[in-house]
């Protein structure tokens, strides 16, 4: 139940004789320590769902990327398209793309994304003229970008529920992203 140590010492701490807040004048009174350790629990409980729903990004291997595009999007109209879309996003997003290897991922919640490939942990640079946002961001965050926009446009032109269930799928990813606020202000 706790999320970390210093939680269960602290209770542990409150639970000494003395340490409890006793009754004052025959009525009950809440004190600091009758609200720290409500402000403890509450804390544990959420932190310990919060981890229970949290989103995974699995990396696809090498030997599963042909399936990638009709196993998560061989249902939505006109997918075949989707993979050249993301990369004219990105082309229009950020001056130094100049094309190459994307690595795909899969989300623990059934979404799938694509992201360009590094060799390092170089910054990205997008900038969107449509919004006038733009922002440094890793590879990741940038894949995410220019996928969102990619699957939000896709998923107008074809009407398609399916497509619009993978743009939130990775939406509520990205909402827990290290780098959302980049990403947000890129899709804007």
């Amino acid at each position: 139940l706790y999320n970390s140590g210093k939680e269960r010492a602290e209770l542990e701490d409150l639970d000494q004789p003395g340490k409890f807040p006793q009754k004052q004048g025959g009525t009950n009174h809440f004190s600091d320590q009758c609200v720290r350790i409500c402000s403890i629990l509450i804390h544990s409980i959420v932190g310990t769902a919060a981890a229970q729903h949290q989103i995974i990004a699995i990396p696809v291997t090498d030997e599963n990327r042909i399936s990638f595009w009709p196993q998560h999007f061989g249902s939505i109209p006109q997918w075949i398209i989707l993979e050249p879309t993301i990369f004219a996003w990105m082309d229009r997003f950020c001056t130094d793309y100049s094309g190459g290897i994307w690595n795909f991922y899969t989300l623990s919640n059934g979404g799938a994304f694509m992201a360009p490939e590094v060799e390092n942990d170089e910054l990205w640079s997008l900038f969107n003229t449509m919004n006038g946002n733009g922002g440094d961001m890793s590879a990741e965050a940038a894949g995410i970008a220019v996928c969102l926009m990619a699957f939000s446009h896709h998923a107008c032109r074809t009407e398609c529920d399916a497509m619009t269930e993978h743009y939130y799928r990775l939406r509520d990813y990205a909402l827990n992203h290290a780098e959302c606020n980049a990403i947000m202000h890129i899709i804007d």
